[in-house]
């Protein structure tokens, strides 16, 4: 499965996940059942990962942990916020930077159409 195939799958479960329960609700809820709606169509999801950084050989995971890693190929970072940040969108970059992943979305689900808050970025850009 290729990130392009993962991602149709991320935006799908995440509208759905909108339209249902709609904004307002703690990030980690959202988390908890993006991860069920992924597993459900059979994606394998990871959650809270540790992101380790490596540094001149220093090694440490005490910094960034991913909210969900789809199939070992996604970053998935999830808000629940008025307003997204270029902070938020530089988090995911660094997240796929430090893991050479391709692949990473921002989803808000605190905007009122989910549509509004789906960011995909890829390693190095933003589309």
């Amino acid at each position: 499965m290729t990130e392009n195939d993962i991602a149709k799958l991320i935006v799908d479960a995440s509208i759905q996940i909108h339209k249902e329960l709609g904004p307002g609700l703690l990030e980690t809820v959202y988390e908890v059942l993006l991860k069920h709606e992924l597993e459900s169509r059979g994606l394998k999801v990871d959650r809270q990962i540790p992101i380790p950084i490596n540094y001149k050989g220093i090694k440490f995971q005490q910094g960034f942990k991913a909210d969900l890693i789809v199939e070992d190929k996604v970053i998935i970072e999830l808000k629940s916020v008025e307003t997204i940040s270029k902070a938020h969108k530089k988090q995911v970059l660094t997240y796929l930077k430090l893991t050479d992943k391709k692949l990473g979305f921002l989803l808000n689900f605190g905007e009122a159409l989910m549509k509004d808050g789906i960011t995909r970025l890829i390693n190095g850009t933003i589309q």
